[in-house]
């Protein structure tokens, strides 16, 4: 097999893998490493030899870039202690931690060497924790910590191993290494800034949305290679520019230039996470031949391995918990953040510490003359292999036995409803402002419906009193894409013919195709695990009306006002709520007139709920309970 058709068939393989892996509810991560594993010991296989040029240049920044643009910058400023506490300094107590052990059980093994074993097996991998976090249901905030992490660590552990390489050669001292440090950390954020400000510059001219995707797919690569070309850190040059261009995309790029870079982008990720997994399994075989042609005995390359993997997955979660609760000890901080996290989901942070691709890149770029260079490959592997298939196969048991929950789909789906109501109304406050003598009245009406059409159906997603009938929403777009069908059948049926361009039948096609595309996105689905009406998960048990009433609904007047207030031409409401029986919207007891509770001593109707944005608690006022 020519190498051409190895590469297309490494890709292609890997890919069908993780989709039958997503498709069967298993985690692809494990699959594509376990079934590489399994592969690189079958006669014929090619070695697929992982070069780290390959992985830190071609592989890691699309990677992390892909990450940081979908990574919030405001949740990440906001968990900025936790993550610097796990991707600076839990990095760095690792490395020495590691070095400690692995001294003490390879006699004779360098301490430059040892630290640098201690750098590569550091670093969770961002690939790994974010995709076995999400498909288990973590809470957000563990999360966005997990993924704050993942993207800076990288840089810590690589300029460490940067460190402690030229620490082999003698060349360095204690203040050069100290150096040396802040120098790659300073410049890898200028150089990931300045190539931000100059893609927003260019991206702020750009209109056309293939030449503005195009530029994207430069972005990673230009920023990691401008770091390092001032022997900046790459890794947080990248992660730096992935950050700020994510968070300034709806001011740069167009609608459909963002629509169609998160579509590449969710390609490129797919692919390349594939690729990475299947070739970390595949790096099995070529490891162990190497180790056990090295002079150390089997049995010390196998304790020397295991206590590696147990002192990785120690560290790490007798460190998670003094730097969660210690720091609270401070006023500041205590005030700054009131409430401590569960235990729980501290416990989540210290399990999911799976290694990923970097490790073994990082590994395979020792020297060859390395002291013990085919032992500590295959401690970075053992680490990498033991994390996943063991931290990463048990974490969805450890969220059950914790009884962790994750975001509750009910309310995110309201969260949601409320959202794009305020922005439909938004919109429709500013075509009344637009609208001239000289607008057409029947599309001023168009407009005006389209809008009242698009809140509606976001609230029918929630919840409905007939859940056997068809919404309106609902059968709008049933016989919307009814009638395209049809069109593009006769599109298809003139394009056969040969009696018009292709060229300009690509124009109508892209037409049909954007609307259906815009239809589907709207795609009726349940809102919380297939129920149609959304029912409270946590209902009292003392109270039988908050058990029985359902968590959502539609309201009956506007989700931003007080009609009761309205009406008596005030504007004095502090909090919105809702009555879960009519959905009437009325204002909370601590504005001046209570129209929520005059509600319902006029209508007796028992629960009401908060409508205000991030809050889910309900009331019921005859038995005076929360739920």
């Amino acid at each position: 097999m020519t190498e051409p058709l190895e590469i297309v068939a490494l890709i292609a393989g890997s890919a069908a893998v993780a989709g039958v892996s997503a498709r069967l509810g298993l985690s692809s991560p494990l699959v594509l490493t376990g079934v590489g594993i399994v592969v690189s010991y079958l006669p014929g296989v090619p070695k697929f030899p992982l070069s780290p040029e390959v992985v830190l240049v071609g592989f890691l920044p699309p990677l992390l870039y892909t990450a940081a643009i979908r990574t919030p910058f405001v949740d990440m400023r906001r968990n900025k202690r936790a993550i610097g506490l796990l991707s600076v300094a839990l990095v760095l107590v690792t490395a020495f931690a590691v070095a400690g052990v692995a001294m003490l059980l390879l006699p004779g093994l360098p301490f430059a060497a040892a630290v640098a074993l201690g750098a590569i097996v550091a670093p969770p991998d961002a690939v790994a924790a974010t995709a076995v976090a999400r498909r288990v249901g973590m809470p957000r905030k563990v999360v966005t910590i997990l993924e704050g992490e993942s993207l800076l660590n990288d840089a810590t552990a690589l300029v460490t191993l940067r460190m402690a390489v030229a620490a082999l050669g003698g060349t360095v001292t204690l203040v050069d290494i100290g150096t040396d440090f802040v120098r790659a950390v300073v410049l890898g954020v200028v150089s990931g800034w300045l190539v931000a400000e100059a893609a927003t510059f260019v991206r702020r001219r750009v209109d056309d949305p293939v030449l503005d995707t195009s530029l994207s797919l430069v972005v990673p690569f230009a920023a990691f290679i401008a770091a390092e070309q001032v022997h900046g850190s790459g890794v947080l040059s990248v992660v730096v520019a992935g950050l700020i261009l994510g968070h300034r995309s709806p001011e740069i790029q167009s609608a459909a230039s963002r629509v169609t870079e998160r579509t590449i982008w969710r390609t490129v990720q797919f692919l390349l996470e594939s690729v990475v997994f299947a070739l970390i399994g595949l790096q099995l075989k070529t490891l162990v031949q190497g180790a056990l042609d090295s002079a150390v005995r089997n049995w010390t390359i196998l304790w020397f391995v295991v206590g590696v993997v147990v002192t990785v997955v120690v560290v790490r979660m007798l460190w998670v918990f003094p730097a969660t609760y210690l720091p609270r000890l401070v006023p500041a901080v205590a005030r700054s953040e009131p409430t401590p996290p569960p235990a729980s989901n501290v416990a989540l942070v210290a399990w999911a510490g799976m290694r990923g691709v970097v490790t073994l890149a990082a590994a395979f770029s020792l020297e060859p003359d390395t002291p013990f260079r085919e032992v500590l490959l295959v401690a970075a592997f053992g680490v990498v292999a033991g994390t996943l298939l063991v931290q990463g196969t048990t974490l969805p048991a450890v969220v059950t036995l914790l009884k962790v929950r994750g975001p509750d789909q009910a309310q995110d789906a309201l969260q949601q409803a409320l959202v794009m109501q305020r922005a439909v109304e938004a919109g429709r406050a500013r075509l009344d402002e637009v609208t001239g003598p000289d607008a057409p009245p029947d599309v001023v009406a168009s407009l005006r419906a389209w809008g009242e059409r698009l809140a509606h159906s976001i609230w029918e997603r929630l919840a409905r009193s007939r859940p056997d009938e068809e919404t309106p929403a609902a059968a709008f777009r049933r016989l919307r894409i009814a009638m395209l069908t049809a069109e593009r059948d006769v599109v298809v049926t003139v394009h056969r013919s040969g009696k018009v361009p292709a060229d300009v039948l690509e124009g109508v096609l892209d037409r049909l195709d954007q609307e259906e595309a815009l239809l589907s996105s709207f795609a009726e689905r349940d809102a919380a695990r297939g129920d149609d009406v959304l029912l409270a998960p946590h209902a009292s048990n003392a109270c039988a009306h908050l058990a029985d009433e359902a968590l959502l609904t539609s309201p009956a007047t506007d989700p931003d006002a007080c009609v009761d207030c309205l009406a008596i031409d005030e504007r004095s409401w502090v909090a919105l709520r809702m009555c879960l029986r009519c959905g009437h919207v009325a204002c909370c007891d601590s504005s001046p007139n209570r129209h929520a509770e005059a509600h319902f001593h006029s209508s007796r109707h028992p629960v009401m709920r908060s409508i205000e944005l991030g809050e889910a608690w309900r009331w019921c006022y005859v038995d005076s309970t929360l739920g």
